[in-house]
C-alpha cells in the first residue's frame, strides 16, 4: 500500500491581519519586513506567532538593547543568567548558554545567533540545545523607528516557529510562547523607555 502523500506545509499568515496595537498606516510601512523576515513556512506539528510593542523611545535606543545577543537578560524576564565563550564576537554563529529561572518548563538553552543587521534593525536566533520543551525554535525581531510631526516612537515586531511538543496542542504551545515573548517585550518597553527618559540611551 503506499504511502500517504505527506501533509503541504503551510506559510504563516501574519500578512493577512494587522496585528493588535499597529495602525494600518504603520501596517503598511512594516509589510516588506513582515514579508521578509516574519513569514516562515509551517510545517505540520509546528506553530508560529507575531507580536508587536510599541515603545516610546526611539529606534536608536530600542535596537541598543535588543542587539546584545550576550546580554538577553537586560530585558528576558525568564533568564537567570547568560554565559559566553572566551573571545566571543557578535557575529553570526556565535552561541550564547542561558540558565533559565526556576518554575519554568525549562532549566538550560543552548542558543545561536543566525542575523544580526545593524542598518536594518534585524536581529535573530535559534535554540540548538539544553534542557527545555522549545525544539526547533527560531525568532527574528525586527525594530523600527517612526517620526511623525515632531512625535518618535518605535514598534519592535517579534516571531518565531516551533515544534509543538507531544502531547501539547498547538493552542497551548502558541499560548506559552506568546505569554513570553510578550513579557519579555514589556520589559523592553520599561528599560528603553527609561533610557530614553534618562538620556543615556546612546550608553
Amino acid at each position: 500500500m503506499a504511502n500517504p502523500p505527506p501533509e503541504p506545509e503551510l506559510s504563516t499568515h501574519h500578512l493577512t491581519t494587522v496585528p493588535p496595537g499597529v495602525n494600518q498606516d504603520e501596517f503598511a510601512e512594516l509589510i516588506p519586513y513582515i514579508t521578509e523576515f516574519h513569514t516562515y513556512p509551517v510545517g505540520p506539528g509546528q506553530c508560529s506567532s507575531l507580536l508587536v510593542q510599541r515603545i516610546h523611545a526611539s529606534g536608536d535606543v530600542v535596537w541598543s538593547i535588543v542587539r546584545r545577543f550576550e546580554k538577553p537578560q537586560t530585558y528576558k524576564h525568564f533568564i537567570k543568567s547568560c554565559s559566553v565563550k572566551e573571545g566571543f564576537q557578535m557575529t553570526v554563529g556565535a552561541t550564547r548558554d542561558v540558565n533559565v529561572i526556576s518554575g519554568l518548563p525549562a532549566a538550560t538553552s543552548t542558543e545561536r545567533l543566525d542575523i544580526l543587521d545593524d542598518a536594518r534593525h534585524v536581529f535573530g536566533f535559534s535554540i540548538i540545545g539544553g534542557e527545555h520543551r522549545l525544539r526547533n525554535y527560531r525568532s527574528v525581531t525586527t525594530v523600527h523607528g517612526f517620526e511623525r510631526e515632531g512625535r518618535i516612537w518605535t514598534l519592535v515586531l517579534e516571531s518565531y516557529v516551533v515544534d509543538v511538543p507531544e502531547g501539547n496542542t498547538e493552542e497551548d504551545t502558541r499560548l506559552f510562547a506568546d505569554t513570553v515573548v510578550k513579557l519579555n517585550l514589556q520589559k523592553l518597553a520599561a528599560v528603553t523607555e527609561s533610557k530614553a527618559r534618562d538620556g543615556d540611551g546612546n550608553k
